[in-house]
């Protein structure tokens, strides 16, 4: 087992690479980030992420459902109709993924 030398804890139990490897990813961050307000289909999930292609929204909602920050709900209608939320753990996100808008915002602006 290797250690971080700076924190003297072992590198497999870091809580930040855990945390990134679930969150982390090009989409992933924005994914969650839009569904803070609310639910959202498939199809305006591709409106707000447009240059994400439809396998990698789909694979990376997937992922997000695999570690439990995001629920799919498929409604017996015809069409189907499948709609993503988060959990209460993807909500627990909520001040991260805001102090990360507000530091991308300043970043645009200067």
């Amino acid at each position: 087992m290797s250690y971080d030398l700076e924190l003297d804890t072992p590198i497999e139990a870091c809580p930040v690479e855990f945390a990134v490897g679930m969150i982390g990813g090009k989409w992933k961050p924005i994914l969650l980030f839009h569904l803070m307000p609310g639910a959202k289909r498939f199809s305006e999930l591709q409106r707000l992420v447009p240059h994400a292609s439809d396998r990698m929204l789909t694979r990376s909602l997937r992922e997000l459902e695999a570690d439990e920050l995001v629920h799919r709900e498929v409604f017996p209608e015809v069409p189907v109709r499948v709609e993503y939320s988060l959990t209460t753990d993807g909500k627990a996100l909520y001040p991260i993924l805001a102090e990360m808008s507000k530091w991308g915002e300043k970043r645009l602006s200067a």
